[in-house]
């Protein structure tokens, strides 16, 4: 074996090992892939837990799904291997897979709600939009087949509907950070909507933005509507889960008006609104 494939090995069970420690995956759930050369793919195995993995479990597999080497222990390829396999067809670019079902962002998967745009910096840098495949039943052709059919060359990560989040890049540590940020992404949604409100961004201020992230050199193709309002077209299912409705408003910033934003200063205040009805509640038992 090359040293670079044992190396390769180690760090996926290193990956695997922090994915578990994330709580990412439990029980054995989850897989991840590295590509090697141009027509195989290390993958892990099936039935065992990512956070317990060692270089020797590690399988080879084709650009086919099958499995081209004898484990030395016997381990078998993950049964989801055809997801990695689609994907390293329909990308050339993309040298690493991570499959998983972390809990933040397998809520929205599970919600169906899409993940809002135009809402955080890190979140439209390095994931950019985030679509959303069918639920498509696991271990089937069914479910590449869903995943393929959401991405173009511009994504990275994919929520699978009832399903978990499939992040790809061009190395194993980039796709692991896609990961990372997917499910700090959606914690931090979900802990907004416990707040009843989230600003979203200007128009200009995403086109900035995406400017911004094409001086680092990661191409957006909402970098020429973003001034037209397109970063966020898919918001109101988020918004609409709020017991108060985000309302616009419009603000003067450094002397210009800058476009409305969901949650701006003069929306009605949740807790008010909980402590009135508590007060009509208590003044109504008092009066009976």
């Amino acid at each position: 074996m090359q040293p670079a494939t044992w190396q390769l090995k180690q760090q996926m069970c290193e990956l695997g090992h922090r994915i578990w420690l994330r709580g990412y995956c439990a029980g054995n759930e989850g897989n991840h892939s590295a590509r090697i050369g141009d027509d195989h793919v290390l993958c892990t195995p099936t039935g065992i837990s990512k956070g317990f993995l060692k270089p020797e479990d590690i399988c080879v597999c084709d650009l086919d799904g099958n499995q081209v080497e004898d484990n030395p222990v016997g381990r078998k390829r993950s049964s989801e291997v055809l997801l990695h396999v689609a994907i390293y067809k329909a990308r050339p670019d993309v040298r690493a897979v991570i499959h998983s079902h972390p809990p933040h962002a397998t809520a929205f998967a599970v919600a169906g709600i899409p993940l809002p745009e135009g809402i955080h910096p890190e979140a439209e840098v390095f994931l950019g939009r985030v679509p959303t495949a069918p639920f498509a039943m696991p271990s089937t052709q069914d479910l590449p087949d869903s995943v393929v059919a959401v991405m173009d060359e511009h994504t990275n990560t994919v929520l699978m509907g009832n399903h978990g989040s499939v992040s790809f890049s061009r190395d194993l540590t980039d796709a692991y950070y896609k990961l990372e940020i997917l499910d700090a992404y959606c914690r931090i949604l979900l802990l907004c909507h416990q707040l009843g409100r989230a600003n979203v961004l200007s128009p200009d201020e995403n086109a900035q933005l995406l400017q911004v992230k094409q001086k680092f050199g990661m191409d957006d193709p909402r970098l020429e509507c973003a001034p037209r309002g397109c970063v966020g077209e898919q918001n109101d299912p988020f918004f609409a889960s709020f017991d108060v409705r985000p309302t616009t408003a419009t603000c003067s910033c450094n002397g210009g008006d800058v476009a409305t934003a969901h949650g701006g200063a003069g929306d009605a205040d949740p807790s008010e609104a909980l402590v009135a009805s508590i007060t009509d509640q208590i003044m109504a038992k008092l009066q009976s």
